[in-house]
């Protein structure tokens, strides 16, 4: 019954909006809890389609940074832009290129290989371990108006490794963000705008495949619609919350969340 795929995608709409700008991996819950709870998967591309929620969530949240991209792209083309505008333009858009180049690349063997419990675990607890050495080490001077297009680069090639559940996307950008000298929150802010591109072009590729897949891979459009109103609603409320914590608090709590999960999943997994 369609009725109970709809309660699960909210759950799992929900859980994304929660675990996708959270350095937790949104990956590992998603793989991992629909596990646990005995569920039926309803499949990676469901996953990937979820991920229009979170972007919906990021364009209304940074609304005025998405128009200074907008028009500095105009502006680019004009040649009328300033140095702020073309290096946010330019670290945004080289930004996504690695993330796109390795997931046409590797998809296919990342799916088959990496969506196990033991690779979860490893990167769970390595990249938690970036994350808390980055937040310690880093300067945490700078902001986002002094971002270059190196910037973009090198968080973008962080970036790419997020295809493997458990490194989690934001995680993995953040720690490079940090590494690069950003303060806790424009590292976050910079993460999530940087996930815009990349979470639109993976989102229309789920919704392509969907449209022209199996009935196997394609979930009731009732399920689909309501994971991703929850995973808009609770993504947009969790970058509120979660850049207001940043502004005292620091990634120690996330860090360790990583590694109290891959303890747990390890437990269950091989007990």
């Amino acid at each position: 019954m369609w009725t109970g795929d709809f309660w699960q995608a909210l759950f799992l709409g929900a859980l994304q909006g929660l675990t996708e700008f959270l350095p937790i991996s949104s990956s590992a819950h998603l793989l991992i809890l629909p596990w646990l709870l005995e569920w039926e998967p309803m499949g990676i591309l469901f996953d990937v389609v979820l991920h229009g929620g979170t972007l919906l969530a990021i364009l209304i949240y940074f609304r005025k940074e998405w128009k200074i991209f907008t028009l500095g792209i105009l502006k680019r083309v004009r040649g009328t832009c300033s140095e702020f505008e073309r290096n946010l333009v330019d670290s945004i858009v080289l930004g996504t290129v690695p993330a796109v180049v390795v997931a046409l690349l590797f998809r296919g063997p990342i799916e088959v290989y990496a969506r196990r419990p033991l690779v979860t675990v490893v990167t769970l607890i390595l990249f938690g371990a970036l994350l808390w050495w980055a937040d310690t080490r880093g300067e945490k001077e700078r902001s986002l108006s002094g971002i270059t297009i190196r910037d973009g680069l090198l968080i973008g090639l962080a970036q790419a490794l997020a295809l493997v559940p458990g490194t989690s996307r934001s995680g993995v950008t953040i720690t490079m963000a940090l590494l690069l000298g950003f303060t806790r929150s424009e590292s976050a802010r910079y993460s999530f705008l940087l996930a815009g591109p990349i979470i639109a072009l993976g989102a229309l590729k789920g919704m392509q495949e969907m449209l022209v897949g199996t009935p196997e891979v394609a979930p009731h459009w009732m399920s689909v619609l309501g994971g991703i109103l929850a995973s808009f609603l609770v993504g947009y409320f969790c970058i509120k919350f979660f850049l207001r914590f940043l502004n005292r608090g620091s990634y120690l709590p996330f860090a360790v969340y990583r590694v109290a999960l891959a303890c747990f999943i390890l437990a269950v997994a091989f007990r």
